[in-house]
């Protein structure tokens, strides 16, 4: 028996990341001490050879915001997921991208 396509204009079901990946995300939070850290902090939960070297920052003009954007080794979508909601429910973090 095959499988029903999806409906017309529908993304196919298929994983579009090929696992495992070097995947960037970007953490953007108010520019204060200890926000770098925590970011970090919550990377290595998820990728134990996380390399914080690789860390790239970017102050907003006004230099009140922070982004910082990590590259983690994903593993799997439910990994990944589960990154994104630890890092967006952080007290320092205002948008995960």
């Amino acid at each position: 028996m095959s499988a029903t396509p999806p409906p017309e204009g529908a993304a196919p079901r298929e994983e579009l990341l090929q696992f495992p990946v070097d995947f960037p995300i970007k953490v953007v939070g108010v520019n204060e001490d200890g926000f770098v850290h925590a970011v970090t902090h919550i990377a290595r939960q998820f990728d134990p050879h996380f390399d914080a070297a690789r860390i790239e920052l970017r102050e907003s003009g006004g230099g009140k915001y922070l982004g910082v954007t990590i590259t983690v080794r994903a593993t799997s979508r439910e990994q990944l997921d589960e990154l994104y909601r630890a890092l967006s429910t952080h007290p320092m973090a205002r948008w995960v991208l």
